[in-house]
């Protein structure tokens, strides 16, 4: 027992060591085995990448600046970065102009291709880490739509003991990712999963099946409209996202909703179904949502929605066919109405939906406004926006 209790204290130790600053350790997002990336306590992360014959090597971390590595006398380029902030990295080498992605690290789909990423632990927050309480399923589920005339993807989150309640039903919240990701970005990157599972073990949200769908769309026969080169946020493309959300709102109204009501127990009306999305997906969602109050009561907008007003402020009145015009209406209808943001995330996207949220105080609309203090445009804010929204749902 002496022996024992003496190797558990030196694990513990080890353990404190590691979060130390300058005591690096494996990023939890490597690939089995991979030394690096490593990170250390206060967020500084190594990198190493293996090119003998590169003259010049780079690091794009694409929430920050391209860093310089430094050649070592065995081939290795090396950096070791200032603290970045807790959370999931995007980034690539640059060897010689040439972008490649790191082998230690899995492949995570964001910016419309597979790159690499680094996870930089939050301190004290295990939230959205698997913890050892009861878990839910992740699944996938194909679904035939007429509207876009393909099968289409999507993953189900099952809360825990789904299968061993048959008898018991379930509110339905549809998940959005954004622009450049796809259906898999909520649970590989955001680890939604783990904040349902955890939220739900200390009780703090109503058990639901989650559903996270390919945000792409367009009509079977339709050609894909053309935006290339246009900049985010320019008429061109806002026009393009109109369209495809278009499309995407029919294929979840007429095909996905109904699929998923009949193919797994959930409680099928619009007081038990929440839809909500981050950036594009936080636009879709206010469009999908508003056009449908018939199906929906709960909505939130994660660093989203405020882009289809084209950075002005919102009219009442008209905009959304006049689904904020009557206060007192609204309030009856929507449970809830959550819009959310990143302290530092783009000036363009914060000033967006504070106009948004300044708009419906003007307008008595009810809602929820919250910050996300030191976060960018990127997952950590979205973590806790759904940290956040998810324990108001189904109340």
């Amino acid at each position: 027992m002496r022996s024992f209790s003496v190797v558990l204290l030196f694990l513990l130790a080890s353990v404190c060591c590691a979060q130390e600053s300058g005591n690096f350790q494996p990023a939890t997002t490597n690939v089995w085995g991979a030394e690096y990336p490593r990170v250390d306590g206060s967020g500084r992360v190594q990198l190493r990448v293996k090119a003998p014959e590169a003259t010049k090597v780079r690091v794009n971390f694409w929430s920050g600046p391209k860093v310089e590595m430094e050649k070592q006398a065995d081939g290795f380029w090396t950096v070791t970065t200032t603290p970045l902030v807790p959370g999931l990295h995007y980034y690539m080498f640059l060897i010689d102009g040439a972008e490649v992605a790191d082998t230690g690290s899995h492949a995570f789909f964001g910016g419309s291709k597979h790159a690499s990423a680094v996870e930089v632990p939050e301190p004290n927050s295990t939230y959205y880490s698997i913890q050892d309480v009861p878990h839910g399923q992740v699944r996938e589920v194909w679904y035939n739509s007429k509207v876009t005339g393909t099968w289409r993807h999507a993953l189900v989150y099952l809360p825990p003991n789904y299968d061993t309640q048959p008898k018991a039903r379930y509110p339905v919240l549809y998940l959005q990712h954004g622009g450049g990701e796809d259906e898999t970005g909520w649970i590989r990157q955001g680890n939604a999963n783990f904040i349902l599972d955890n939220l739900l073990a200390t009780k703090s949200c109503k058990p639901m099946i989650v559903v996270m769908a390919y945000g792409y769309a367009r009509r079977a026969n339709q050609a894909p409209p053309d935006s290339t080169g246009r900049p985010f946020g320019s008429p061109e493309m806002l026009k393009a996202m109109q369209e495809m959300a278009s499309a995407f709102e029919d294929d979840v109204t007429q095909a996905l909703i109904p699929y998923i009501d009949s193919t797994f127990r959930t409680l099928p009306d619009r007081d038990h179904r929440a839809m909500a999305g981050l950036s594009m997906g936080g636009m879709q969602t206010f469009q999908i949502t508003l056009n449908h109050l018939d199906l929906f009561s709960y909505i939130g907008g994660f660093s989203g929605a405020g882009g289809m007003l084209g950075g002005r402020k919102l009219d009442p009145k008209t905009d959304y066919k006049g689904a904020f015009a009557d206060p007192k209406k609204f309030a009856k209808t929507v449970h809830l109405l959550w819009i959310g943001v990143g302290t530092v995330e783009p000036e363009r996207m914060r000033t967006g939906l504070q106009n948004l949220h300044h708009s419906l105080e003007e307008a008595n609309i009810r809602h929820i406004y919250y910050e996300s203090p030191g976060t960018d445009h990127e997952w950590q804010t979205w973590r806790r926006d759904l940290k956040d929204f998810a324990p108001r749902l189904f109340n």
